[in-house]
């Protein structure tokens, strides 16, 4: 059997799946230093604090953020899970707020790098994941890599972290570029991060819609001004989130103010608002990055 019948064998099983409500969420960003998994984690929590069940799904494998900033002990990561020597169920590691993360491997195999059958894995173990959700958070890995875009438009919601850099500008845009002409994603929604007042966080979001309203078919919404926040560093250096480690900082206020408002953006209640679609989607952007579609 060829790879990509293995993965088409793969997608069309998932439809037989008890279907599952899912909130899925891409949280992205250019490249590193926008504070994308720091935007991700709290967040996480925010919506954990809000009676949600989250689960993070750490997709930036060469890196495993999460676990590492939160100072969490990972036994097994989603390596065992592609190994086949552990389900997925068995790895996920508890944060705080009840928030489950999977953990990625952490080691010099990037998510990219993964074989047609390896896909097929991670796609499978999601489908038999027993442990019931509300909302799938995937922290992208940093750049534009194909995980990063088959993650982003399998996604429902596509969240971009920028801050007041042209390079975060320029990376930000170079994605909604790439998602939009190729890969039909229209609606992303930015979040400004690490900005000195709300009206510089409403000037950044109007210098990328500057750029998108002339260039692309795309339509952005600012949905959160992260401020810049010293508490943000400080709960870093004793490995916690900020949120937690500082609830009434003005950075979790901003947070716990977009957790609020995801909570309430939609789920399809066509096929779209359900798990599997989310991973055919994700076999299907795969199979078609690599010329097999």
């Amino acid at each position: 059997m060829h790879n990509h019948e293995l993965t088409y064998d793969q997608a069309s099983g998932l439809r037989r799946m008890k279907q599952q409500m899912v909130k899925v969420i891409a949280v992205t960003g250019g490249k590193g230093g926008v504070g994308k998994t720091n935007v991700t984690l709290n967040l996480a929590m925010a919506m954990a604090q809000m009676g949600k069940k989250v689960l993070v799904l750490d997709a930036d494998l060469g890196l495993a953020n999460c676990d590492v900033m939160l100072g969490l002990r990972v036994e097994r990561n989603l390596s065992h899970v592609l190994s086949g020597e552990a389900e997925l169920d068995d790895i996920l590691v508890t944060g705080p707020f009840g928030i489950k993360i999977v953990p990625a491997t952490s080691g010099t195999q990037s998510m990219t790098e993964l074989s047609p059958a390896e896909h097929a894995g991670l796609i499978r173990a999601f489908s038999e994941l027993k442990t019931a959700f509300d909302v799938l958070l995937v922290d992208t890995a940093a750049g534009i890599s194909d995980m990063v875009l088959s993650f982003s438009r399998a996604s429902q919601d596509v969240l971009v972290v920028v801050c007041d850099e042209p390079s975060s500008i320029t990376d930000a845009y170079a994605l909604m570029k790439i998602l939009s002409r190729e890969h039909a994603v229209q609606k992303f929604k930015i979040v400004a991060n690490m900005v000195r007042s709300l009206r510089e966080g409403q000037e950044l979001f109007a210098k990328l819609s500057r750029v998108t309203d002339r260039f692309l078919d795309v339509t952005l919404e600012l949905v959160a001004t992260i401020p810049f926040d010293e508490n943000v560093r400080k709960a870093a250096r004793k490995q916690k989130a900020f949120v937690d480690a500082f609830p009434k900082t003005p950075a979790s206020l901003a947070v716990k103010t977009l957790a609020t408002r995801a909570v309430q953006w939609p789920v399809p209640p066509s096929a779209s608002g359900h798990l599997e679609f989310f991973l055919e989607q994700l076999v299907h952007a795969q199979t078609e990055a690599r010329g097999l579609a």
